[in-house]
C-alpha cells in the first residue's frame, strides 16, 4: 500500500469565540517555520487584526509535540548564506514585529520544543501559556549566527538582560520550570490540559471591553519600550477613547441591572 505523502509546510487558522488560533503546520519538522510560512505570518496577522469578531489571537503548532523548532535549518544552506542572509533576516523581523506590535492580546500556546525562533515568536506574544513538558532554548550560538538586536527588544520585555544574555550565550535547553522561574511562561500546565487553559484566559480576554485591553496593552508596550521617555500624550488618548465609548456606557448599565456586558469595541 503507497505511503501517503505529508501535506506542504504551511500555516492555517481556525476562529470560534472570538479567537483567532494561527497554528504553525509542519509537524515533519516539529513544526519549524519555512520561509514561505515566516513571509505569510504577517498577513495572517493583519486578517485577524481587520477581523472585528476576533478579539485574541493564539499562536500554537499543529499536534503537541512541539511550538515550533524555529526556522526550518533545512533551507539555510540557499536562503541563510550571502546576500540572501540579510534578506532572510528582513523577512523574519517582520514575522516578529507583526506579532509583537499587534493591536489585539497575543497568546503564545507552547507545547514541547520552543526553539530559536519559534522560541523568539513566543517572546513576542503578550503571554506564554506552557506545557509542562516544554523546552526552550536560543542556540544560534551553537550555529555560529549573529543574533538580529532588533530581536533582543521582545526578549528584555520578558527576561532580564543577565537572563537573555544567558540564554544567547549558552544555547541551553530550559524546562517548563525554568520558563516559569524566568519569566518566559504565564502559567506551566500538564500538556494533556493545555489547550482548555489557554483556552479559558483567551475566553476571558475576548469577553472583556477591547477597548479597555487596547489601552493597557499600548501602556505597557510603550512604557517597557521607553522607560524614560514615553508618549504619556498617546497613551491618554487610549484611555480617553474609553470612557467616550459606547462600551463605557454597556459597561455601566450592565453593572446597575446585574448582567454580563455586551462589549462591541465602539
Amino acid at each position: 500500500m503507497p505511503t501517503a505523502e505529508p501535506l506542504p509546510p504551511t500555516l492555517r487558522t481556525q476562529i470560534d469565540g472570538g479567537i483567532c488560533t494561527i497554528v504553525a503546520d509542519n509537524p515533519a519538522r516539529l513544526n519549524a517555520y519555512t520561509r514561505d510560512m515566516w513571509e505569510a505570518l504577517p498577513q495572517y496577522i493583519r486578517k485577524a487584526e481587520g477581523d472585528p469578531a476576533v478579539r485574541v489571537i493564539v499562536l500554537r503548532g499543529a499536534g503537541t509535540k512541539a511550538f515550533s523548532a524555529g526556522a526550518d535549518i533545512s533551507e539555510f544552506e540557499g536562503n541563510r548564506t550571502g546576500a540572501e542572509a540579510r534578506r532572510y533576516d528582513e523577512i523574519n523581523h517582520e514575522a516578529f514585529e507583526a506579532v509583537a506590535r499587534a493591536t489585539k492580546p497575543t497568546i503564545a500556546m507552547v507545547y514541547g520544543y520552543c526553539f530559536g525562533g519559534g522560541c523568539e515568536l513566543a517572546m513576542c506574544c503578550d503571554m506564554r501559556w506552557v506545557s509542562d513538558d516544554a523546552v526552550f532554548s536560543i542556540p544560534a550560538a551553537k550555529l555560529s549566527i549573529g543574533y538580529n538586536p532588533r530581536w533582543i527588544r521582545p526578549m528584555l520585555s520578558v527576561v532580564s538582560g543577565a537572563k537573555a544574555k544567558e540564554m544567547l550565550f549558552t544555547g541551553r535547553r530550559y524546562s517548563a520550570a525554568d520558563a516559569l522561574a524566568m519569566g518566559i511562561a504565564n502559567a506551566v500546565v500538564p500538556s494533556s490540559e493545555l489547550e482548555a487553559q489557554t483556552r479559558k484566559v483567551a475566553e476571558e480576554m475576548a469577553n472583556n471591553a477591547p477597548l479597555s485591553i487596547r489601552a493597557a496593552k499600548e501602556a505597557v508596550d510603550e512604557l517597557v519600550a521607553h522607560p524614560e521617555n514615553p508618549d504619556m500624550a498617546r497613551l491618554d488618548r487610549f484611555v480617553e477613547a474609553c470612557f467616550e465609548s459606547e462600551d463605557y456606557a454597556e459597561g455601566r448599565r450592565a453593572f446597575m441591572e446585574k448582567r454580563k456586558p455586551r462589549f462591541r469595541g465602539r
